[in-house]
């Protein structure tokens, strides 16, 4: 299988584009197309759009114009078209009542294509919520078996910057659905995703809501969790040890014990049948 190719933002992949249009001198780069042409991009990694920000938008368009015109690709349909990047931009053209909108169109993009373009410019233009940006990482993960790595490339990230992100999946929806609501911050999802216990993350959930605390507060908080964890398990530990020592003493073997605090085995060694004979007439007294 020939390795996928991997772009360093939009206008790495853009640019076969600009390249082709510049051939000819009297090929037009930008069109307008009727807005009911132009269907979704079914890849749009973005899913929450502020409808205040939106509007902001939709008044600078009123005011200016569209400077920047969205990306399509022909639609099956003759005369249809399907969005690849610009769903604000055609969101707020709407909004500000705009029949035609400004468009490149782009031949020959694959279903890869449409969703690098749809989150590379929706992260260099800070549109994504973390969790939307998490999503699509695993949709690259999934779909296109691209590591951590490939994905920072792609989206020209660190890979630390993709693996923190993607982190913040393995929380209950709940607070997910609080850091897309930004009532709590991509960092403190950071902090909670390091900590296994569902109750002990709500807990702290509900101090960082209540009581207002930041980053770098439920970080040492997280840290404290993290180190009662590992005291009651070196406690469980000694006891496992002493416990293993007393009974030893009792049937004269070797003796070892497996498990957690729920559940494991004891296993009680012998050296031949008569061990074995001894070791019976101790555990039925």
């Amino acid at each position: 299988m020939s390795k996928m190719k991997l772009g360093r933002g939009l206008e790495a992949i853009m640019s076969p584009l600009t390249a082709a249009a510049k051939k000819d001198e009297n090929t037009e780069q930008v069109i307008s197309i009727h807005i009911d042409k132009i269907k979704p991009n079914r890849y749009q990694p973005r899913t929450v759009f502020n409808e205040e920000k939106l509007q902001e938008l939709a008044d600078s368009i009123k005011e200016k114009g569209l400077i920047e015109p969205i990306l399509v690709v022909r639609s099956v349909a003759p005369g249809e078209y399907e969005l690849i990047a610009g769903e604000r931009r055609l969101r707020a053209s709407k909004l500000a009542g705009l029949t035609e909108i400004k468009a490149i169109i782009k031949d020959g993009a694959s279903d890869k294509d449409k969703l690098d373009l749809a989150l590379i410019e929706n992260i260099q233009r800070e549109n994504l919520n973390p969790i939307e940006e998490a999503r699509a990482y695993k949709k690259y993960s999934e779909e296109y078996k691209y590591t951590q790595e490939q994905i920072a490339k792609v989206v020209n990230k660190n890979r630390s910057v993709v693996a923190n992100t993607m982190r913040l999946l393995n929380l209950p929806e709940n607070i997910q659905n609080l850091i897309i609501e930004e009532k709590i911050s991509s960092g403190h999802g950071r902090m909670l995703a390091g900590i296994e216990d569902e109750a002990q993350q709500q807990e702290l959930v509900n101090q960082i809501l209540n009581e207002g605390l930041n980053v770098r507060d439920i970080e040492i908080k997280v840290a404290e969790v993290k180190q009662r964890k590992v005291s009651k398990s070196q406690q469980q530990d000694a006891e496992i040890t002493n416990l293993v020592d007393e009974l030893q003493r009792i049937f004269g073997t070797k003796v070892s014990i497996s498990g957690n605090g729920k559940k494991g085995k004891i296993v009680l060694n012998y050296n031949n049948l008569n061990d074995l004979e001894r070791i019976s007439m101790l555990l039925k007294r």
